[in-house]
């Protein structure tokens, strides 16, 4: 019993202040970054004596079964959920990216701000638009910062769409690498 307490629990940090409304089924956390709120399929239980928050079983709808069913489920990624809007309100979240390849360079757009175009070894240029809410920065031709405390999600899936343009390839290793990714490289034919 006490492990899956702790298991459906978060403990909310000192310096965020929660605001829960049960009816309309909203969590907002205020930060000192920003203010984020939550829609909630289950009901939450808040103890303010320990800044503890547990998800419970109960569903928001109390007509349907199935309801019940998937509440169970829903505890989980409530759970997850509230961690993921607790750093979202407390860091500003960052990822890096390395170019590896020879030519491989990354340059911001003068043009407009939230431009880069990339040289990846094709006979075009690839320009790509950086989202609102999000910064990028290039210090070196080879790495890209990305930054921004709007959505962990948004972040995680430009940094994702900005590999796709070029994948690292497993003979050589060439491409873009997130920051401390290795790749396994495989041995060529040998004649």
């Amino acid at each position: 019993m006490k492990n899956s307490k702790k298991k459906y629990s978060v403990k909310v940090p000192k310096n965020i202040k929660v605001l829960y409304c049960d009816e309309k089924n909203l969590i907002t956390f205020i930060g000192p970054l920003t203010t984020k709120s939550l829609n909630l399929k289950i009901k939450l239980l808040l103890i303010p004596s320990s800044n503890l928050i547990v998800a419970t079983s109960l569903p928001v709808d109390k007509k349907s079964i199935t309801g019940f069913k998937n509440s169970k489920k829903l505890q989980g990624t409530t759970i997850a959920k509230i961690k993921q809007v607790l750093t979202e309100v407390t860091y500003v979240l960052s990822r890096k990216l390395n170019l590896v390849g020879v030519g491989y360079r990354a340059f911001p757009y003068e043009k407009l701000s939230n431009q880069m175009y990339f040289k990846l070894g094709y006979s075009h240029l690839i320009y790509f638009k950086i989202p609102e809410g999000l910064t990028s920065s290039s210090l070196k031709f080879t790495k890209i910062f990305l930054q921004g405390n709007k959505s962990y999600d948004l972040l995680t899936q430009t940094a994702a769409q900005i590999r796709d343009c070029k994948l690292p390839e497993p003979y050589k290793g060439k491409g873009i690498l997130h920051d401390q990714e290795t790749i396994v490289l495989k041995k060529g034919k040998k004649i």
